[in-house]
């Protein structure tokens, strides 16, 4: 059975805010949604289609003097209920794919060195990250709306990520500046062993 596609959750809840346009959307992902939930930006118009077929939202052409027309999308009284029943099931398992661990779980094949740069890179996306939520959390908090307490939350989870993944880099680069330098170091010494193989070391 093929998983559902959540990002229809994810375009229908900014509906539900205001009546929006495609352009509206990519521009509210980049700037908030896409820092937990990413999705590519040629999906979403799709969705935006599907949303309408399914009865979910309704589009209309919005005329602009001096500008191409808009394609505004409204959420539907169907849309809202379906929302809310999304809202009220319990999220399902992350499952995370994270380069730079599986990077580094085969690091031994190169070496400290090139781990550590690549350590060092998290750590500088992560510090980049923290600037930008403590930016978020000062605009929201100067200028709040009604769902702000909720949208702070999800900063907050961010930058807890953030700063652990920072704690997380400064023991691991720690540890790395402390092993052999050579790659594949002490692979004269080491015969792997499967489980299901005998040891005849």
């Amino acid at each position: 059975m093929p998983r559902e596609n959540k990002t229809k959750y994810a375009v229908l809840g900014l509906l539900a805010y205001a009546p929006l346009s495609g352009y509206d959307i990519r521009r509210i992902y980049a700037e908030s949604l896409g820092n937990f939930w990413s999705e590519s930006y040629g999906h979403i118009y799709p969705i935006l289609k599907r949303l309408e077929e399914e009865g979910l939202a309704t589009g209309a052409v919005q005329r602009q003097a001096g500008k191409p027309d808009r394609n505004v999308y409204t959420i539907t009284d169907e849309g809202r209920g379906e929302l809310r029943r999304w809202l009220a099931v319990p999220a399902e398992p992350a499952h995370e794919r994270i380069e730079v661990l599986l990077k580094l779980f085969h690091g031994w094949e190169v070496g400290p060195d090139a781990m550590i740069a690549l350590v060092r890179q998290q750590r500088a996306e992560h510090e980049a990250l923290l600037r930008r939520y403590a930016g978020y959390g000062a605009e929201m908090t100067a200028h709040p709306d009604p769902p702000t307490p909720y949208w702070l939350m999800t900063v907050s989870c961010g930058r807890h990520l953030s700063e652990a993944w920072l704690a997380w880099c400064d023991e691991t680069l720690e540890k790395l500046e402390q092993l052999p330098k050579e790659p594949r170091a002490g692979a004269e010494l080491w015969r792997p062993v499967l489980d299901d193989q005998e040891d005849h070391r």
